[in-house]
C-alpha cells in the first residue's frame, strides 16, 4: 500500500467514456443547452458492465508475498516473560543463532497477465520487502480459477513504482495488452479489477476524474485520477478502457480512513509500458538525467522571485560536472520550458527531461535574475539511485543546536526588525557545533526566530545558514542587511532566501518582510 500526503495510499484504476463539448470563452450560447447536450451525449455507454468484466477477469490475478524479519528474541518477548516460562516449566522459545527470532508475514495486491507464457505485471510496492531488514521468501500468483503458482521477479523499478514477474503455467494463459492512454479523457468510463482486502476479483466501475496528476508520490507523478471504488489491495491491478485495453495501473489513493472515498489512481499505460517492456528484454529502464536539485514555486517564493505562479520550476542545486552545469544552469535558476515544452505542476520538469532521448541536445529557457534566456542542454542517462546518493552525499538531518546570542549590532537588529530573524556570522566554532563537514560554506546562522514571523510560519528555526537573500550572498549579518534593504527599496515585500540546514543540500523559502 503506498501513501499519500500521509494518508492512506492504496492502489488505482483508470477508464474512458464521453465528454462533453465546451463552447469558447465568451460564446453566446449555454454550455447545457439542449441542443448541445444532446450532441455530446454519451453514445454506447453499455447499460451492463458484464460482459466486459467476463471476458477480463480471467486475465486479473491476485499476488502475495511470503516474508521474513529478523527481529531481537529479547524485544519479542516483554520484561518478565522468559522467567515465567522458567518458573512454570515451559520452554523459552528460542531464537536463531544469535538471539533472533524469524517472523513471518505477507503482502497482498493485484497484478494482470500481459503474454500467454505468464508475464505479469504488478506494484514494486506489492512484491518489495515491507520492511528495510526484511526477505521477501516467495511470491505467489493465484489465477482467477484459484490455480496457484509460484512467481519469479524479472525485474522492478522502484522510480515508477512497476514490476515483472514471470510464472510457468501448464499452457497458454488468457492475457490482455496496453492501451493508449493518451487519448484517455476526463468524463471517460473505466473499470477496474483486482484484489481489494484480499477478497479475490472484484470489479469497480467509474470515471476518469482527471489526468495528469502529481500527487507528491515521485519524481515522475502523471496519474489518471478516478473515482472507480480502489481500496487496499487494489494495488497493481489494471484499469480498463471500454473496448478493455489497459489504459492505467491502479496504484495509490488518497483516504483519510483507509477505504475508498473516490479519489484513486493509476500510473498511465503510456508510462508504464516502455518501462515493462526494458524489464522484459532483461534492461535497465533509462531515463533522461540533467544533474538539478529541483524545487516547486508556492506562492511566497513566486512573489520573491517576481514572476507568475504555476510556471516553472526553481533549480535548488546543481551537481558539479554534470550536464546543466556544462550547459551554464545556475542555482536559482527558474526553467520554463524544456524542449519547447513549458514546465508546470502538471508536466514537471523531471518528468520532461525522463523522457528525452539520452544523448539529445535540448533547449531549456530559463528566468535569471528577471531575465529570460536559452541553454541547450546534454541529456544524460539518470544514475542509479545508489550512485545518486553518492553524487549528493545524501546524509540523514541532524538535530540543529541553537546558536549562541552575542551582542546585537545594527545590522542584526535590522534583519530582526525585518525578517524577524536574528542572524549572526558563521564562525568555525558555530560550524563545528552545527556539524557542518563542508569547509567553505559562508552565510549566516539564524540566533533566534519570532514566532509570530512569516519565517518562523515557514519553518525557519535555529541554527539555519542563510546563504543568499534575493540571490546575493550574505557571508556577514552586514550583507544580509543590505539584501534586505535593497529589496525593500526596490518595493518589493517578499525576499527569496536560500536556506541550508546541517549537511542537507539547500533550499529556496519566500519570506514576507515584516510591515514597517
Amino acid at each position: 500500500m503506498r501513501y499519500v500526503y500521509g494518508i492512506t495510499a492504496a492502489l488505482l484504476l483508470g477508464g474512458s467514456a464521453a465528454t462533453l463539448t465546451l463552447q469558447p470563452v465568451g460564446a453566446q450560447t449555454a454550455q447545457n443547452e439542449p441542443a448541445q447536450i444532446q450532441a455530446a451525449a454519451p453514445r454506447g455507454a453499455p447499460m451492463s458492465f458484464a460482459d466486459l468484466a467476463a471476458r477480463l477477469q480471467p486475465a486479473v490475478v491476485n499476488i502475495s508475498t511470503r516474508q521474513s524479519i529478523q527481529i531481537s528474541r529479547q524485544r519479542q518477548l516483554p520484561p518478565g516473560f522468559e522467567e515465567f516460562f522458567r518458573r512454570f516449566g515451559g520452554e523459552v522459545p528460542q531464537g536463531e543463532g544469535d538471539g533472533t527470532v524469524t517472523q513471518r508475514g505477507g503482502s497482498l495486491g493485484s497484478g494482470f497477465i500481459i503474454s500467454a507464457d505468464g508475464y505479469i505485471v504488478t506494484n514494486n510496492h506489492v512484491v518489495a520487502p515491507a520492511r528495510n531488514n526484511a526477505i521477501v521468501e516467495s511470491i505467489t500468483v493465484t489465477l482467477a480459477d484459484r490455480t496457484e503458482y509460484q512467481a519469479r521477479l524479472i525485474g522492478r523499478d522502484t522510480q515508477s513504482d512497476l514490476a515483472l514477474l514471470k510464472i510457468e503455467p501448464q499452457g497458454n494463459l488468457p492475457f490482455v495488452r496496453f492501451g493508449d492512454s493518451t487519448q484517455t479523457r476526463v468524463g471517460e468510463w473505466v473499470l477496474a479489477i483486482g484484489n481489494p482486502f484480499g477478497l479475490g476479483g472484484t470489479v469497480t466501475a467509474g470515471i476518469v476524474s482527471a489526468l495528469h496528476r502529481n500527487i507528491g508520490a515521485g519524481a515522475y507523478d502523471r496519474y489518471i485520477q478516478t473515482d472507480a471504488s480502489i481500496n487496499s489491495g487494489n494495488s497493481g491491478g489494471p484499469m480498463f478502457d471500454l473496448q478493455g485495453n489497459v489504459i492505467g495501473i491502479n496504484t495509490a489513493l488518497i483516504s483519510p480512513t483507509g477505504g475508498n472515498v473516490g479519489i484513486g489512481f493509476a500510473i498511465p499505460a503510456e508510462q508504464a509500458r516502455p518501462v515493462i517492456e526494458a524489464l522484459q528484454r532483461g534492461q535497465r529502464v533509462q531515463r533522461g538525467y540533467i544533474g538539478v536539485g529541483l524545487q516547486q514555486i508556492d506562492e511566497s517564493l513566486a512573489a520573491a522571485l517576481g514572476i507568475e505562479r504555476n510556471r516553472g520550476e526553481l533549480i535548488r542545486t546543481v551537481t558539479a560536472g554534470g550536464p546543466a552545469a556544462r550547459a551554464g544552469i545556475q542555482q536559482g535558476d527558474v526553467v520554463i520550458t524544456v524542449a519547447g515544452r513549458p514546465v508546470t505542476p502538471d508536466e514537471t520538469l523531471a518528468y520532461i527531461v525522463s523522457q528525452q532521448r539520452i544523448g539529445s541536445r535540448v533547449p531549456i529557457e530559463l528566468v535569471r535574475n528577471g531575465r529570460r534566456q536559452t541553454v541547450t542542454v546534454a541529456i544524460a542517462e539518470r544514475p542509479t539511485e545508489e550512485e545518486l546518493a553518492r553524487i549528493n552525499n545524501a546524509e540523514e538531518e541532524q538535530e540543529l543546536v541553537e546558536a549562541p546570542r552575542d551582542q546585537q549590532t545594527t545590522s542584526q537588529r535590522s534583519a530582526r526588525e525585518s525578517l524577524g530573524l536574528t542572524v549572526q556570522a558563521l564562525t568555525p566554532e558555530i560550524a563545528r557545533t552545527l556539524r557542518i563537514t563542508e569547509p567553505n560554506i559562508r552565510g549566516v546562522v539564524v540566533a533566534g526566530v519570532d514566532p509570530n514571523s512569516d519565517a518562523a510560519a515557514k519553518g525557519l528555526r535555529t541554527g539555519d545558514i542563510i546563504l543568499s537573500i534575493n540571490q546575493r550572498a550574505t557571508p556577514s549579518p552586514e550583507e544580509a542587511a543590505a539584501a534586505v534593504q535593497a529589496a525593500r527599496d526596490a518595493g518589493r515585500n517578499t525576499v527569496l532566501l536560500l536556506v541550508r540546514r546541517g549537511n542537507n543540500a539547500p533550499i529556496y523559502i519566500g519570506v514576507e518582510l515584516i510591515r514597517r
